[in-house]
């Protein structure tokens, strides 16, 4: 990314937060997008596109704005949630940020330029059947082939993808909310907000409008790339640089000094990193903390790199509601079994 483009795109997020001129100068170019949105969402209703249904109980995790909202956690809470109760589950996504284009499988030998570091993260932590395609529906297709016996389908920030059918919607937020409600490019907006969902759910401190809530922080113990794990404790008996190559890296780093860690220096990198690219440079003696979704990437290159994942966990009400419509779902579809 150069510097003019991350000026613009700086320029744009700071924008998208209120309705100032830039907001109101792109806003007419945002009611050709709400209408091209509105115009699709009608063809997939009357069957001019083609909406497709696969056996399995599919449950979508998105959103409406754009950028990094909570989603891969709220994935991997959802997994294993689901896991608990019995379920086999598999996980779809497009891969963002990978260099392929082709339908295939997830597998911990995957690398993150060959299937998205999101999608090899969930596969890793989870060991579910994951896979990528620029179509989730052949993604699911191709998963229910090679793993017949999966119930349960979560798609990864499928939200706008209406051509695969679902039976549970879940929308996520983080402390921006809707921003200035205006759709792309003059907000954030994919597409109008209100919209029915099933399920409303904050990943921030400062939840905008109603829905649940879900508590993060990072883990008591670290990990890197020979394998080796690391109590905090001991991380606080030395001075890092912490790098971050996700949607906010501020709130990483501001979760590291909430551990009471001696952070010198802080590199944020645009989502998605590409470390191949080779490593910015680190004054001498610092260590170096990363997120776990970076660490599967800048292990290869660095394998001395501390990662501390982040526990995630929605509030019991969530759970409570999302087991009630998963109840519902999985009695309307008698190839299911209910448990």
């Amino acid at each position: 990314m150069t510097r003019a483009s991350t000026g613009l795109s700086t320029r744009l997020l700071q924008a998208w937060q209120r309705r100032g001129l830039l907001a109101w100068a792109l806003w007419p170019v945002s009611r050709l997008l709400g209408a091209l949105v509105a115009i699709r969402r009608i063809a997939y209703r009357r069957g001019w596109l083609a909406s497709h249904r696969v056996p399995a109980l599919v449950i979508v995790v998105g959103n409406v704005v754009a950028g990094g909202a909570g989603k891969t956690p709220t994935v991997l809470a959802l997994v294993e949630w689901l896991r608990q109760r019995g379920l086999a589950v598999g996980v779809v996504s497009r891969g963002h940020g990978r260099q392929t284009n082709d339908c295939r499988e997830v597998t911990a030998s995957s690398q993150a330029h060959e299937v998205g570091d999101e999608p090899l993260l969930i596969q890793r932590r989870s060991g579910v059947p994951v896979f990528v395609a620029r179509q989730r529906v052949h993604a699911a297709q191709d998963l229910l082939r090679k793993h017949p016996a999966t119930e349960v389908i979560v798609c990864d920030d499928g939200l706008q993808h209406l051509a695969l059918q679902r039976d549970i919607e879940l929308c996520v937020f983080d402390d921006r909310g809707i921003g200035n409600g205006f759709l792309q490019p003059a907000g954030p907006l994919r597409e109008p907000w209100p919209r029915p969902v099933d399920l409303v759910l904050h990943t921030g401190e400062h939840p905008a409008f109603a829905g649940y809530r879900a508590h993060r922080q990072l883990a008591s113990v670290a990990h890197n790339g020979h394998g080796k794990t690391c109590p905090v404790d001991l991380l606080r008996q030395r001075a890092w640089h912490a790098m971050a190559g996700i949607a906010h890296p501020e709130r990483f780093f501001s979760m590291l000094q909430d551990l009471g860690l001696d952070v010198r220096e802080t590199t944020a990198l645009p989502d998605h990193h590409d470390f191949r690219q080779g490593l910015p440079p680190s004054a001498a003696g610092l260590g170096l903390l990363c997120t776990e979704k970076d660490a599967h990437k800048l292990w290869a290159i660095q394998p001395d790199a501390w990662a501390l994942p982040l526990q995630f966990e929605p509030e019991p009400a969530f759970w409570d509601e999302l087991q009630q419509r998963l109840d519902a779902a999985l009695s309307s579809r008698p190839s299911f079994r209910t448990t």
